[in-house]
């Protein structure tokens, strides 16, 4: 027997008016590209959205194509989140920090026939305009006073394209199922694959968000994704957002210290959510100010994804700020929410330093999201907080396969996704990644986390950043080098730093050498780039 509730289908399109009719005034402040603020709310954005749908109809635009972007966290943007799949066209976001040969290749895969553009990117893709052929139009998101001069003989002004069309759109009611969102991954081994979202894995994860042990996103909070809209859908944070009615702040293109914190005072925000490297940049510029006392501003909760954070780092904002720093990890194939770590009540008499070493793992999956831990032959492993192993996770917004690879078989026999971290799961189910399984060194038989020893590295007072590479050993099979980017006028000797490692960490742990660097190589999403650092040392023998 089948229940009788009514079968809505889970639409991008009823988050949108959902907002529109219960938030319309709640405000969208955006660091505009062209400089200075601009604010509009949901109700504007709804009519903005239905105008960019009737634009796009108007260019030939069916259900099931892919429309792509190169641009910051900003209200068109948002306008385009909203209409892309609302109309059924499918949103594909590329990350514009990838090399040049990785956006042509995702343009040309997703058969993008439209480029919706910010303006910083225009000569990336002038110097690509023969290499993505499927490519008719490229839409400028600015006004016609703002409008560059450019080689390419195919443009669009985003603000002429919308002005005339209708504020009213007869969005289609679409099956749940219907690909909404494209979003690739960065490509560190071979082409980057694309993951291909459906509405009703992005209203879940969307709800997912907004709970109180998850994002907490709600109408009464002030967002601040400094995370880009072209990475993962900055984190789900626009259509939570949305859904929730939180106030939303987006900064634009200027990703300075200066402008994330000029945004936090200036709007009241709340929430802010960004990787390591963006916490390091605010910690950096608020050093220079003086006589003000931050602890005074809103700012309660600092969301850190992406990669592991630094007890240092971790206690640096929560003092600085009087705020509380979330951990939370996923990825490009996990929408990409897939775990938040919110203290449990029985954890409120724990000394804050008992109360780091759980602050320091990535978190609790939220409702929806099952994972476990496997060894290399897929045998569960215990969630003890001491066994490690692969992590595996399998959940509604979790992929099931890469868009036009379907040779590719991605899932265990039980429908588990390998992530390829390799994690811990402790009794209370809060997971930890020891590493990437690529990444982790193995010594002896036994195996080093990178992580760890990274983040111990980093609590040095003159390391701005730090990294670690197994090299090969004739004994050992492995061994750790430690790779050290100092704090600008900075001078720490490798007898300084092995000296702080002493004690923090097992004695078989030490760096057999520590050598110093001006610029740690990153991925297109912030990430430490290992690959390359192991390019660059791929000569380097233990002395």
């Amino acid at each position: 027997m089948l229940g009788l509730m009514q079968d809505r289908p889970l639409l991008i399109t009823t988050i949108m008016e959902y907002a529109a009719t219960y938030h319309p005034d709640h405000e969208i402040v955006t660091r505009a590209v062209e400089g200075g603020i601009h604010r509009t709310n949901y109700g504007e954005i709804a009519q903005r959205a239905a105008r960019l749908a009737h634009a796009l109809t108007r260019l030939g635009i069916h259900q099931g194509e892919c429309i792509s972007t190169l641009a910051w966290n900003s209200y068109r943007h948002l306008e385009l989140y909203l209409a892309v799949p609302g109309m059924g066209a499918i949103l594909n976001t590329v990350n514009p920090r990838l090399f040049p040969e990785q956006i042509s290749y995702i343009l040309n895969n997703s058969a993008a026939r439209i480029l919706f553009l910010d303006l910083t990117f225009l000569p990336q893709i002038e110097k690509l305009a023969d290499k993505i052929p499927a490519v008719e139009k490229i839409v400028i998101m600015t006004d016609r006073a703002h409008m560059p001069a450019t080689s390419l003989d195919n443009i669009l002004c985003y603000e002429e394209l919308v002005a005339a069309e209708d504020t009213r759109f007869d969005w289609p009611e679409l099956d749940e199922n219907t690909a909404a969102g494209l979003c690739y991954t960065s490509g560190t081994t071979g082409d980057p694959k694309g993951a291909l979202y459906s509405h009703r894995s992005t209203v879940l994860h969307s709800l997912s968000a907004c709970t109180r042990d998850s994002l907490g996103l709600s109408s009464a909070e002030v967002v601040l994704p400094i995370v880009p809209m072209f990475h993962v859908n900055a984190w789900g944070t626009p259509y939570a957002a949305t859904l929730s009615g939180a106030r939303l702040v987006l900064p634009g293109a200027e990703m300075t210290g200066e402008n994330f914190y000029n945004l936090m005072r200036d709007e009241g925000c709340t929430i802010a959510l960004g990787v390591p490297t963006i916490w390091l940049a605010l910690l950096q510029y608020v050093a220079t100010l003086k006589d003000q006392d931050l602890t005074s501003l809103p700012i309660k909760n600092f969301i850190i994804g992406g990669s592991a954070a630094a007890p240092s780092l971790i206690d640096s904002l929560e003092k600085t700020f009087d705020a509380t720093v979330i951990h939370a990890w996923g990825m490009t194939e996990t929408s990409p929410l897939g775990s938040v770590n919110r203290p449990l009540a029985k954890y409120a008499h724990l000394s804050d330093q008992q109360k780091m070493a759980i602050k320091v793992k990535q978190g609790r999956p939220p409702f929806g999201i099952e994972m476990k831990i496997v060894d290399d032959d897929g045998h569960d492993l215990p969630h003890d907080g001491v066994a490690f192993g692969r992590l595996m996770v399998r959940g509604p917004w979790v992929a099931k396969g890469y868009f036009k690879q379907p040779e590719l078989n991605i899932l265990d026999d039980d429908g588990y996704f390998d992530t390829g971290d390799v994690s811990t799961l402790d009794p209370d189910g809060y997971m930890t990644i020891v590493d990437r399984s690529k990444d982790v060194i193995k010594s002896g038989g036994e195996w080093i986390s990178s992580i760890d020893l990274e983040n111990i590295a980093l609590g040095h007072p003159q390391v701005a950043e730090a990294a670690v590479i197994g090299i090969a050993h004739p004994k050992w099979q492995e061994r750790p080098l430690l790779i050290i980017v100092p704090n600008a006028g900075e001078t720490p000797t490798k007898q300084d730093i092995l000296d702080y490692l002493q004690g923090k960490i097992a004695k078989w742990w030490t760096p057999d050498d520590v050598v110093f660097i001006e610029e740690m190589p990153h991925t297109a999403t912030g990430k430490t780039q290992k690959r390359a650092l192991r390019t660059l040392f791929s000569d380097f023998t233990f002395g």
